[in-house]
């Protein structure tokens, strides 16, 4: 009986007969099922219903499979999923297939189509669809797959011909706020060639969303100026405004695009997840919105900032804290390292550096894939809250650096959206801001084109208002390097480049025109004549000692001079040197993996040598940078939770002696730096040996003068307590800075003993 399962089925051609009453019945073929997908009715309708049925073929994912199988499907509108009824791995029951053979599910869209999913007025005209197991982890085809459907009730909207007008005087790309009730919205457009997109329209809250080919939505046209544009009235000066720019071509279809120029933007993927804590206005994502939208008021929020008058003092001599925010407190947000700013203060840096906080896709991030250049990170604060911040850090007398990401931005930009090649999922060869492919070998993301006169703009554009809007002191700009139109390997991206240079001197002299004290740090790693060139230009240049200070704090001589870190072929105070960055292992992580000694086992041994390595960094002149929690000796590694993911926040080290001990040496240290000036300028006379394995077991010396004042280091790194042949400038007095106790020198060249892991800081002059 097995085999005839279905035996009735035989008996319905029959049944019509016996039923029609005429000797000629019309009789449905059965229905034979494909492998893949299988529509019934063939030719679906929006206002019918219809069912949709998997058959997994032998090289399906699903073949075979015994689990709950669900649809994963969504309204096609402008090339974005809309309507799609659960996420990823959200299993409702609306979604949830019906097996109906080995191998065959099905689910019916239901009284019709246009109703399942809730549509409402919007033309259906094709369907995406996934089939998929419970946990997503199983997709029974490879690719995503498309279904057209024919909307009789609802048309496409068809934009009308194009409106030709003279851009308005005064305004420029972005939204243009005319008065309290008056916006201009300016969005260009013109490729490599010359050419445009064949219409541009705009939605929003002002026009509740919907399309149309009046002055309420279609743009106008000017050629001359290669922009759409469009004035908007009759707002409400302290309404929020959500809208999109929808463009496109008869050949590719619209776009919906928010606007490079945004001050702030929601998201409707990942707002959601902030707290109202962190981000305390309002984030409401628009019904009738697509993807990422733009927000502006006409009637913009002030701030009145406290501390006017704050100027960053010497950067040649700057200490900067690199912190970031998602890690650096519970609430990994501006809140957090607000109430942090008294433990700063006390350690004695003197400048902040913010890793990336310039709006980046997704909420948990380091931030250096951004997609909006103009809108703060939600993810860290409002508006207000980073103005708060900055104002705060001014008050405690600390400047703010900006870590700003011009090399590349995401796909979610619109600037990459606008030109897009959706066959190789690059930007288009006709994009005139981005590169298809970046020339150099350290490609991320979608590589800007700096040599375009349009991406200098923006660039510029975008240093002027964060200085200005912000009263930021400068920048930390990464990856430096990819600034450039020559094609490279590794071996050769770091060679001479003219034409690089240039580039960066022009942003510079932005910012320099806009601030004069502002600071341009560059991550750059360049042919060393190069990065002099721009020192003498009034840039700085990132130098990285990460290798041979976590080799001392290892205890392994071979690879551990410090050398590299004053270097006499630069002009002075040029360098921001480091001994960890966010980029680089931590030190005692290395000293717990690797370490010689007691380094593996001993907390109070790994501390005492990173005390050691503090000496001989913070006592050199220059501007320095320390990682956050390094002076705390943090242990995780940079790969903790993958390399960009999530590390643990230690707060609870400042409580541990040892650590606290290692704290007290930074922050003495810096006391030292910010009472005495004099000793650590750029004239200062300086000499250090501290080779590798030449200056370990004999001991490394570090002595500095300037002003009048003299300093001596005398660092023992080994195991073992050691007398050491310490060369003083001159005899008489000197005082242990770091005990304030006196010392009597008698020669030039006195013995001193210092103990293990540890060692001795001689000054001329008696300090607080």
């Amino acid at each position: 009986m097995k085999r005839y399962k279905y035996w009735f089925l035989l008996l319905i051609p029959f049944l019509i007969v016996a039923c029609s009453g005429s000797d000629d019945p019309v009789i449905e073929p059965p229905v034979v099922l494909k492998e893949g997908l299988n529509y019934s009715p063939t030719a679906p309708d929006a206002d019918q219903e219809l069912t949709i049925t998997f058959k997994a073929g032998s090289t399906s994912a699903l073949y075979n499979y015994v689990g709950d199988v669900y649809v994963h499907i969504g309204v096609i509108v402008d090339g974005s999923w809309k309507y799609v009824p659960a996420e990823w791995t959200e299993n409702i029951s609306k979604c949830k297939m019906t097996k109906t053979a080995d191998n065959v599910w099905s689910v019916k869209l239901s009284p019709t189509v246009r109703q399942w999913f809730a549509s409402g007025e919007t033309s259906i005209q094709k369907l995406g669809i996934v089939i998929r197991n419970a946990d997503g982890s199983k997709k029974g085809l490879t690719d995503d797959a498309f279904v057209s459907v024919t909307d009789s009730k609802y048309k496409p909207f068809t934009p009308a011909a194009i409106k030709y007008a003279t851009l308005p005087a005064g305004v420029k790309e972005g939204i243009n706020i005319v008065n309290s009730s008056t916006v201009t919205l300016v969005l260009y457009d013109k490729d490599k060639s010359g050419n445009h997109k064949d219409y541009a329209h705009v939605i929003g809250d002002f026009n509740s969303w919907k399309l149309t080919n009046d002055d309420k939505s279609q743009m106008n046209r000017d050629d001359a100026a290669g922009c759409w544009w469009i004035t908007l009235s009759g707002l409400t000066g302290t309404k929020e405004y959500a809208f999109q720019y929808y463009v496109g071509t008869a050949a590719e279809g619209a776009t919906r695009l928010a606007d490079a120029y945004s001050r702030k933007i929601l998201d409707p993927d990942n707002d959601s997840y902030i707290s109202s804590t962190t981000y305390n206005e309002d984030k409401t994502y628009p019904q009738g919105a697509e993807g990422i939208v733009s927000v502006f008021k006409t009637e913009p929020d002030t701030y009145t900032w406290k501390n006017t008058a704050f100027k960053m003092k010497d950067k040649d001599d700057l200490v900067i804290y690199e912190m970031l925010l998602r890690d650096f407190t519970a609430s990994g947000d501006l809140n957090g390292a607000k109430a942090k700013l008294s433990y700063l203060k006390s350690l004695g840096v003197n400048a902040i550096e913010l890793m990336p906080v310039q709006e980046f896709d997704g909420n948990d991030s380091w931030g250096y894939n951004p997609c909006f250049f103009f809108a703060l990170d939600k993810a860290y604060g409002t508006d207000k809250m980073y103005k708060e911040f900055i104002d705060a850090c001014h008050g405690e007398g600390i400047a703010v650096i900006f870590d700003v990401v011009y090399n590349h931005a995401t796909g979610s930009h619109p600037f990459a959206k606008l030109y897009w090649n959706s066959a190789t999922n690059k930007t288009s060869a006709q994009n005139p801001w981005f590169n298809v492919d970046a020339p150099h070998p350290y490609s991320v993301f979608h590589d800007f084109n700096h040599e375009s006169p349009l991406v200098r703009a923006f660039v510029k554009r975008n240093l002027e208002f964060l200085l200005k809007e912000y009263k930021i002191d400068g920048f930390r700009f990464d990856l430096t390097k990819g600034f450039t139109q020559k094609s490279s390997t590794e071996s050769t991206a770091s060679a001479y480049d003219a034409t690089r240079i240039a580039i960066l001197k022009d942003y510079n002299s932005t910012v320099k025109t806009v601030n004069p004290s502002a600071m341009m740090i560059l991550e750059h790693f360049c042919d060393n004549a190069e990065e002099k060139e721009l020192a003498n230009d009034g840039m700085y240049l990132w130098r990285n000692m990460n290798y041979a200070y976590c080799e001392s704090a290892m205890g392994l001589p071979g690879n551990s001079d410090f050398s590299g870190l004053y270097d006499t072929s630069m002009p002075m105070g040029s360098l921001v040197g480091f001994m960890e960055s966010h980029d680089e292992e931590r030190m005692s992580f290395k000293q717990i993996a690797y370490g010689n000694y007691t380094f593996k086992t001993s907390l109070a041994d790994r501390m005492k040598q990173l005390k050691v390595n503090t000496a001989f960094f913070l006592t050199v002149p220059g501007p320095k940078m320390i990682w956050q929690f390094g002076e705390l000796g943090y242990d995780y590694s940079i790969e903790e939770n993958g390399r960009t993911g999530k590390k643990p926040v230690k707060w609870e080290y400042y409580d541990d002696a040892s650590r606290k001990a290692l704290y007290d040496t930074y922050a003495k240290l810096m006391t030292l730096r910010n009472a005495n000036t004099e000793l650590f300028d750029t004239s200062a006379l300086f000499s250090w040996q501290v080779k590798g394995n030449t200056n370990w077991l004999n001991g490394r010396f570090l002595t500095l003068e300037g002003g009048g004042k003299k300093l001596v280091v005398a660092g023992n790194f080994t195991n073992q307590a050691g007398s050491y042949t310490v060369t003083f400038p001159h005899t008489g007095t000197w005082y242990n800075y770091m005990t304030g106790e006196s010392v009597s020198v008698s020669a030039t060249n006195q013995t001193i003993s210092i103990p293990a892991h540890e060692f001795k800081l001689f000054v001329d002059f008696q300090s607080n």
